[in-house]
């Protein structure tokens, strides 16, 4: 049986570190009252000249080199974003040029927050559908060009960065022994929109527009919706939470974080949690949350880790994997 299986990982963060002080004076708020009601402590900005298609390369050639491959053994990038760097044509495709890639095929995937648990899981059909062999994962942000900087509700809670994995064609027995993507629960629904949203676009004001969220309706949909695709993914697997490693969720607001893993008795110490040092970063959280606990150890060969995220729409989804 053919199984989608990781060979590496890589991140890329801008240069700038915004701490919650810097906002003191900027909107009312304070580094006690952000920290302590979303437990961010700090988030990196792109400079002019960072990108999300900069970011997105810098990572995918981190998760490259931490797989020991080039640009040449990829057939497929997949990137998650909804702050591509023009309408058209896909950043995919202009990080598929900067990495100076002439074959293969490269597209964008837009599902906010959820974009990288629906791009891995996009990338493992095209694996186990015999039209990749290797497919370039990247979620890639700059959220801070779609903030509104005197809205304190939002623009203390996101930041940018970029995340990366490289997933290839492997054999499976077809059990939950096997490395690899095991399972996936993808789901959306669009009569959320009101509750996060972008104020513009090119076919309504032809403007790029402002982030906007209604946060309190957020969190109250936010547990029961993760819990719910985390149920139907450890039951398509055929285990429970007492099984798992690793947890990695996305990185939106430690008490929704907690609050989920409580929900699902998953353990405290088997949670990675990163939100105080990237903030929010969308597309790229989870991909940067699951770096830093491959980079430093935590997250090992053999490893089940389970990835879960939900973003504007609504979308929501979780990824189960063997490391």
């Amino acid at each position: 049986m053919i199984r989608s299986v990781v060979r590496g990982t890589g991140a890329a963060l801008p240069r700038r570190i915004m701490k919650n002080a810097d906002f003191e004076g900027m909107v009312e708020t304070s580094d006690e009252w952000i920290a302590q009601r979303t437990g961010i402590r700090q988030r990196h900005i792109a400079a002019d000249d960072e990108t999300t298609a900069s970011l997105g390369e810098a990572a995918a050639r981190a998760a490259l080199d931490a797989a020991g491959l080039t640009p040449a053994d990829i057939d497929l990038i997949v990137l998650a974003t909804s702050t591509p760097n023009n309408t058209f044509p896909a950043t995919a495709v202009e990080i598929q040029n900067r990495l100076g890639m002439h074959h293969g095929f490269a597209f964008d995937m837009q599902a906010v927050c959820s974009g990288f648990v629906y791009a891995v899981t996009t990338a493992d059909l095209y694996i186990r559908g015999g039209l990749a062999k290797r497919v370039l994962v990247i979620g890639s942000e700059t959220f801070s060009r779609i903030l509104d900087w005197s809205d304190r509700s939002t623009c203390v809670l996101f930041g940018d960065g970029a995340g990366a994995l490289v997933l290839e064609a492997g054999e499976g027995a077809g059990g939950i022994a096997d490395r690899g993507v095991l399972a996936a629960s993808l789901r959306s629904d669009g009569a959320h929109k009101e509750k996060l949203f972008v104020d513009g676009g090119p076919s309504t004001t032809g403007t790029v527009g402002h982030l906007r969220m209604e946060g309190r309706e957020v969190f109250k949909h936010a547990v029961g919706m993760i819990t719910d695709v985390i149920e139907a993914t450890f039951s398509a697997a055929g285990i429970t939470a007492a099984d798992l490693d690793w947890f990695v969720p996305h990185q939106a607001n430690k008490r929704i974080i907690d609050a989920s893993a409580k929900k699902l008795g998953i353990a405290e110490q088997k949670v990675v949690v990163t939100v105080d040092l990237h903030g929010n970063t969308s597309a790229a959280s989870v991909p940067l949350a699951l770096s830093v606990a491959v980079a430093d150890g935590r997250i090992k060969k053999g490893d089940l880790v389970l990835l879960e995220a939900m973003g504007g729409g609504f979308t929501w989804g979780a990824v189960l994997v063997r490391w």
